[in-house]
């Protein structure tokens, strides 16, 4: 018998409801079991002898999400992202790279992209500097909406609007290359940035600190954790800010106000519950863009006014993580989170010439978008005769509903001559009378993936299903029209892996997975396009000296996308189905400390970008260049030398020339950037300043500021920027 769409539809509901009922309560039940076994427990151990001797049991117990390796390291040596449980890196069938917090504080990393620069098969900065996204390609894919993860769970973009995170409230950034759909559901083959929060720790942390910068950059910024009392380590808090007020380069605003606490309450060596929250508020520009002239050429001035323009973000996100470890190696996680998001801008954008006057009109954007999200975990170990075993079976959902308005006042130009500049411009914001959307998506995925260890082979292999349902209802405001969507999809992702690791600390290793994409992005007629869908070969090696804080790694992969959305306008964020791309490349990284105190980052990528299906067929896509490289040291002087206590690193990042659009008709130049930074811990003087830093970091040393076009659209690269800082801590 045949099923109608709104039947499927009302099934899909009704398992939803049922699915979210089922975990919460599976939640409760476990922590009312885990109760009563502890007092249990307790009875046993004061009763008289007639009681059943409880037999003691050594647990080795490792949060998922939260990776064993050590931060204080460039190096690490587990990840979780790519696995959902931790992992060595070094027995993982798969690319993955670890920025770890020393990494981020060594870089002075003041933002995701500059987080993930020197990364190997990563590129960032496709559109110029623009600090509305994290807009970042890994192996030639676009992921800023789509691979953007923040403790595991998917941080959603819907429309224009998306989450933002600072990285100082992180404690790690995970970068998974190639699909990932098994354990993530729909998503970008070209993989996943998932960002690990700060969260409570049984050490103590007390940091405060002060950062100023380019421009008229000041900060204030806090940590603050450990046991919520001396007598009490079952009750461990994490409380982390952030307040900065000023502008970068270009006037553009860079405002943030972040608040981040955490409370994690353990009822016992296996049991945990952690409640987290954020809330966040930034101020940035709507249109970045550099002025391009009717000559055609870009000139080194805004194209919105700086006093006009605006982008404002409040964001809020709460949730909890909990986890039960059973006896006999089963483990239960779950990890819940609620998030909204409410976006304002308003921009000046040129629409004709007159001569050398620029005729600019304004235009608003609001964006608002609320998240729910699950993601239940079942772990179990065990052995089948000499092979070992950790099989993890998980079920997860998400809900989005959002709504979108797109205004414009074409009423009134703002003029802008070419040869004699004046900003300082005001004036009202356009109501939004071009076009509303409400969107509601709903995703549905169960999924399993089991590690096989056998001697020195090392198996990965796992499947998942995924059901997405989106309702899409778009009005054009001028006309009253509405278009409706109701979109369901379903599709099977796979992958598997197998490496083999040597005594001597080399593991080479192949992997194939897949990926399903049900994209929300919109066509120029405000419809959504089709699926996207990709599949990736990887091959490769990896190297990690026994006792060693050294991780070389190497690979070669082929991944194809077909369907593969691609930006028209990056100011509405209108998008055209370019047909199939196929890149295949080799990438090259080394992480190590060579030497005491000597620490080496090096990434080598190539990457061959080519259309192979639909139009524009044996081109390449746009701002895809064909290599990249970077190279960052950083040496610490060692207790002895007269220069004890000061810490030099100095880095180099390289880019190759890529065409400016699909047609290839013209290119963006090669890129070429060198970074550098300074410390000094005063301890190194005197005790008494034990814990007291100074930083001074300088990004982009010589001043570059290359044209990037993409699709018609040019920006400027940032120019020099500085940042100098002082923190303590006890």
């Amino acid at each position: 018998m045949k099923t109608g769409p709104k039947n499927r539809q009302a099934r899909f509901e009704h398992a939803k409801s049922g699915f979210i009922y089922a975990s919460t309560a599976l939640a409760v039940i476990l922590s009312m079991g885990v109760s009563a076994r502890a007092d249990e427990t307790k009875t046993a151990a004061n009763g008289n002898g007639s009681a059943t001797e409880l037999t003691t049991i050594e647990v080795n117990s490792k949060a998922s999400g939260t990776a064993s390796a050590d931060n204080t390291k460039i190096t690490a040596k587990d990840a979780s992202s790519a696995t959902k449980t931790d992992t060595p890196l070094i027995k993982t069938a798969r690319s993955v790279s670890v920025i770890t917090k020393k990494e981020l504080e060594e870089r002075g990393a003041q933002d995701i992209i500059e987080a993930v620069r020197y990364t190997a098969g990563v590129q960032t900065g496709p559109y110029g500097f623009d600090p509305r996204f994290d807009q970042i390609i890994i192996r030639g894919n676009d992921i800023t909406t789509t691979g953007d993860y923040r403790d595991g769970l998917w941080q959603p973009y819907m429309n224009y609007g998306t989450f933002r995170t600072d990285p100082y409230a992180l404690d790690r950034v995970e970068v998974v290359k190639g699909p990932v759909s098994v354990l993530y559901g729909a998503g970008d083959p070209g993989g996943i940035i998932n960002k690990t929060s700060k969260l409570p720790t049984e050490e103590s942390i007390h940091e405060v600190g002060f950062l100023w910068g380019t421009t008229n950059r000041r900060q204030t910024m806090f940590d603050f954790g450990g046991p919520i009392s001396k007598d009490n380590d079952n009750v461990l808090y994490r409380l982390v800010g952030v307040f900065r007020k000023g502008d970068t380069n270009f006037d553009i605003a860079d405002d943030r106000y972040l608040i981040q606490p955490a409370i994690t309450i353990k009822r016992d060596e296996t049991t945990k519950l952690t409640l987290f929250a954020n809330a966040q508020y930034d101020e940035t520009d709507a249109n970045v863009g550099a002025l391009t002239g009717p000559d055609g050429n870009v000139y080194d001035l805004r194209d919105s006014d700086p006093r006009y323009d605006y982008q404002k973000i409040r964001q809020q996100q709460i949730g909890y993580k909990f986890e039960h470890e059973f006896d006999g190696g089963l483990t239960f996680r779950q990890t819940l989170r609620y998030s909204h998001m409410d976006l304002r801008s308003r921009y000046l954008q040129t629409d004709s010439w007159t001569g050398d006057i620029a005729n600019r009109h304004a235009y608003s954007i609001r964006d608002a978008m609320s998240v729910f999200q699950i993601d239940n975990q079942l772990e179990a170990k065990f052995d089948t005769g000499p092979a070992s075993h950790t099989a993890l079976f998980g079920v997860d959902y998400t809900n989005v509903i959002s709504s979108f308005g797109y205004g414009a006042d074409y009423s009134t130009d703002y003029t802008l001559n070419l040869n004699d500049p004046v900003y300082g411009v005001t004036g009202t914001t356009p109501p939004y009378n071009y076009s509303t959307t409400d969107n509601n998506l709903h995703e549905l995925g169960v999924y399993g993936l089991d590690q096989v260890e056998w001697g020195r082979w090392n198996l990965s292999f796992g499947g998942r299903e995924t059901w997405v349902n989106q309702k899409s209802s778009t009005t054009l405001v001028s006309d009253g029209t509405t278009t409706n969507d109701d979109l369901s999809k379903h599709a099977f992702s796979s992958q598997v892996g197998l490496l083999y690791l040597f005594d001597n600390g080399i593991a080479p290793f192949v992997s194939y997975a897949t990926s399903f994409q049900p994209v929300t992005n919109r066509s120029a007629s405000g419809a959504i396009l089709d699926p996207s869908k990709g599949t990736q070969y990887e091959a490769g090696i990896k190297y990690q000296p026994p006792g060693t804080s050294i991780l070389l790694t190497a690979t070669a992969y082929h991944l194809v996308e077909s369907n593969k959305p691609v930006l028209v306008d990056p100011l509405t964020l209108v998008y055209d189905s370019l047909g199939e791309v196929t890149n295949k490349g080799i990438e090259l990284e080394a992480k190590a400390t060579i030497a005491d105190g000597l620490d080496v980052i090096a990434s080598y990528t190539y990457n061959h970008s080519e259309i192979t299906g639909g139009d524009n067929v044996g081109n390449q896509p746009a701002v895809t260049p064909a290599q990249m490289a970077s190279l960052w040291t950083n040496y610490t002087f060692q207790e002895g030398s007269v220069a004890h206590g000061l810490s030099i690193g100095g880095g180099l990042r390289f880019s190759g020339s890529n065409f400016t659009d699909t047609d290839n008709t013209a290119k963006n130049p090669s890129s070429f950037y060198v970074d550098a930074g300074i410390s000094y811990d005063f301890g190194a003087i005197n005790q008494k300043y034990k814990g007291l830093t100074a930083a001074f970091d300088v990004r982009n040393i010589a001043n570059r500021r290359n044209t990037i076009c993409n699709s018609g659209y040019c920006y400027l690269g940032q120019g020099r920027n500085m940042t100098a800082s002082l923190k303590y801590r006890w």
